[in-house]
Order: C-alpha cells, then structure tokens, then sequence
C-alpha cells in the first residue's frame, strides 16, 4: 500500500539519517538539567524533533531525557520505541570515520547505522507514510530514547511522566518479529588488591578505554611493575610469550618492554553485540587468563583470576559454575565488559543473558555461592533487566510476522534473542526489526552500516504494521 509514497521519499531517509548519524551522541553522565545524557544526545533529540514538526508532526522535548513524535487522534496510544544514543566508536579500527554517515556501495556506515538511528528514520518516515494516505483512529507515537545503551534512565523518566502505549513495537532488533528476549544481569566480581602489593609482579594500571559492559571489549591494556631484583625482566617477558603461544590462536597479545622494572601487555579482540559474544573475540577475557597463568608460573594466586579461570567457561556453555540454562530462547551467554583497577580494587564485570525460563536470582545466588569460596572476592549486581515473552500465537506477534511475510514473500516464524529493547519496558509491546533475516548484525560493531535497500524496506513495512495497529 505504501510503496511508491515511501520509495519517493528514499533520498530523504537517507540525507536525514546520515545527519543523525553525524551526531556522535554518546551518552554521557551530566550536571546540565537540560541536557541530562549530554551535549550530544541533546543534540541528536533536537535534531529528530526539528525533522519531525517540518514534516508536520506533533512533538514534545520531554525535559531533555527524552521525547516524541505524534500524530492522530483518539483514546488509544500505538507506541514505537527507539533510541537516538549510541555506543562509542574508535576511529582508529574503521575503514570509515564512524561519525561521517558514509555511503557507498548501497550501503551507509556510521555508529548508529543499524542501531538505532536508521530504524528510528525508517520508522518516522512509515508514519509520515501512514498520516499522509490513510485515517487512522488512534494515536501513534514515536518515544525517543537518549540513554538506551547504558542505564535506561530516559524510559524511566517518560514511563514517570507520560502516557503509555496500549500496544506496540520496538525497531531495534530484527525481523520478522521477536517473541521472546532473555533477562539481562549486570554483575562484578570485586577484590581488594592491596593484600597482593607485596609481590615481586604487581599490577599497576588496567586500561580497557571505557569499554561498556554490553560490548565485546576490543582492546585492553595492563602494565605490570616487575621486581628486578628477584625476576629478570628480560626472562619474565619469554615466559610470557611462552605461556601466550601455548593458548589458543586467538590469542594476540602485544608485549611492550616499558624500561626495566616495567611492561605493558595490550590485548586485541573484535568487538561485538554483548547479546552475541560468539561473534567478537574478548580481549579482557584472553588477557586475564594470560595474567592468571603467569602469576602461577612465579607462584603467586590471584584469587580473582583463579575464580575466572572456571568462570571462563560460561562463555561457551556455563558447565563449571552450574550455569548450563537453554530453552526455546537459547543459551545462557556472558559477555565479560569490564576489567578496573581503582583504588587497590580490582573489578573484573559481567553482562548475562539469561534464558527466558530462569530466573535472574537464580544466576545471581550461583554466582554468588562461588565468590564464598574466597575470603577477599566479594559479588555485586549493577542492573537486571527481566525477560519479555509474549507467545507466538499472541495477536501482536501474528500480525507483524504475517505483515513482515507479505511485504517480502518470506515465511518466516517469530525469533527469540538475547538482546535488550525498550519494547520490555511496555505491557503489550514486542522488538519488530530492522535488521532482516540472515543479514549480518552490525550492531555495536567497527564498520556499522544499514543497507539502503533494507532501510527502504523497513519502512514500507512498519508503515504497514502502523496501519494495521492503529485503523
């Protein structure tokens, strides 16, 4: 129905996401009362508000921490839930500046391609769609996130002071449609380091460049502050190299001879969706296995690297800790995000995904029976985020999987992931897209794009679902 409106509005979905992908809208921690995520996440808001009222929406600046998109009338509320905040990107690991929107190929790459400033374009330019062709009678309101990738305090505040969605959908995961996404648990294992100072190898900075806890860490750094009057430093670095060779061939780790009491080791991995650490390779993780043999070799026990040297394993299938969940949704995964030394304190943090049918305490009282096995590891959580699960057979889940099957001639069946959307926020509400079947998922990875071909798409068919919600 809405094909040829939306193919002749394709130059303007791609010049308007590339200008929102030009904003590097990180989200940051402020004391500005306006700007609650930052100068830029502000800035990314302000610029989608402005693109929105020249196309003729209402919209609303709810107190800087989010805002929307409206148009119709009537009691009922349709939501579509997005976010304009991104994950950060190192220029140094893309082929193209990651804050330049470029396109080629049929293809545009920035941080937010995919996630989720595309699909948030695709999705305004559906309801411009929708309100210029059809009636409608109810409302339909694009929410816009500003803190989606690291705290969820901007849904927070617009569930605190507006009107919710009677049904809905999130355009921030795949197609055709999810049913189900695991419970997210953020976690640290914490040990006081002071106790280790005395040592003739000691730890002295640990430097992950602020990797967040929902991404596969790409690179991490420690320098270690070696005796010479006990351990020749010279020796000490063949002993590392021996000990990084008898590892897996993933394991590329750089060792830098800083003068004679000191060395750097950096760790490479590939970076990743933390919903999906098969993907990337984790440098944290193959850096500190490396440590932990290491300090053994000199007979010295790190007690929280022997305990993540079991818990290691949960990275394929959980086994040493009791942590072997599966069911429909798929396998318990853990993402290790962040490694910190910060005032003699040596934090190592976790992002859990955690099958549907299990409970986060479940995992949390397993985690923490194993930190009671030593006297100085102690075990905190940060953040839970619980499961959503609507069934397959649900009318939402139907409608937008049968509407995603007649707009591409596909017969696709309703999918579960490990990922977080907004769309568990909401009663009545599911992730819808736009990432599309057997399509590589470029999410908070280097060298993000959308294919405009698939931007396109997305947007005839969340014109479609809009329709079909709010008629």
């Amino acid at each position: 129905m809405f094909k040829k409106y939306i193919d002749e509005l394709k130059d303007d979905i791609v010049s308007s996401t590339c200008r929102l992908i030009e904003i590097p809208s990180v989200s940051e921690n402020s004391s500005n009362p306006s700007m609650p995520f930052g100068k830029n996440a502000s800035r990314a808001l302000e610029y989608t508000l402005f693109l929105a009222e020249q196309l003729g929406f209402r919209t609303k600046n709810i107190d800087g921490y989010c805002g929307y998109v409206e148009f119709g009338e009537g009691e009922e509320l349709v939501g579509i839930i997005g976010h304009l905040d991104v994950v950060p990107a190192d220029d140094n690991d893309w082929d193209f500046p990651p804050f330049d929107a470029t396109v080629k190929d049929g293809k545009i790459y920035g941080r937010g391609a995919i996630d989720d400033k595309g699909p948030v374009i695709s999705s305004l330019y559906a309801m411009k769609a929708v309100m210029d062709n059809c009636k409608v009678s109810k409302r339909v309101r694009l929410i816009l996130g500003l803190n989606e990738e690291t705290g969820w305090k901007c849904i927070k505040y617009y569930k605190e002071h507006e009107e919710l969605p009677t049904i809905g959908f999130s355009p921030d995961a795949d197609f055709p449609v999810i049913y189900a996404e695991k419970s997210v648990l953020s976690s640290y294992f914490k040990m006081n380091y002071s106790n280790y100072l005395n040592n003739p190898i000691k730890i002295k900075d640990i430097n992950c460049e602020n990797n967040e806890i929902n991404v596969v860490p790409k690179i991490c750094s420690v320098t270690l502050e070696i005796d010479k009057f006990k351990i020749e430093i010279n020796t000490f670095i063949s002993t590392l190299k021996t000990i990084i060779n008898e590892l897996d061939s993933k394991t590329d780790i750089e060792i830098y001879k800083i003068d004679d009491s000191n060395i750097k080791l950096t760790s490479h991995g590939i970076s990743a969706h933390a919903a999906h650490p098969d993907i990337g390779i984790n440098a944290i993780s193959r850096l500190i296995i490396v440590l932990n043999y290491t300090f053994i070799k000199y007979n010295i026990n790190i007690e929280i690297f022997d305990l993540f040297t079991k818990l290691i394993n949960i990275e394929t299938n959980g086994k040493s800790l009791g942590l072997n969940f599966s069911d429909e949704s798929g396998n318990l995964t853990v993402n290790v995000g962040k490694f910190i030394l910060e005032n003699n304190e040596i934090s190592i943090g976790l992002n859990i995904r955690i099958p549907v049918k299990y409970k986060i305490e479940l995992v949390e009282s397993i985690l923490f029976n194993h930190t009671k096995q030593y006297k100085n590891i102690s075990f905190l959580t940060t953040a839970k985020n619980e499961h959503l699960y609507v069934p397959k057979d649900d009318y939402l889940v139907s409608t937008l999987c049968n509407i995603f099957n007649k707009i591409t001639g596909l017969n696709a069946e309703p999918i579960a992931i490990g990922g977080a959307t907004y769309a568990r926020a909401f009663d009545n509400c599911v992730s819808f897209g736009a990432n599309m079947p057997d399509h590589p998922d470029m999410c908070h990875q280097t060298n993000e794009y959308v294919s405009i071909d698939n931007l396109i798409l997305s947007s005839q068919i969340y014109a479609e679902a809009i329709y079909e919600l709010a008629k």
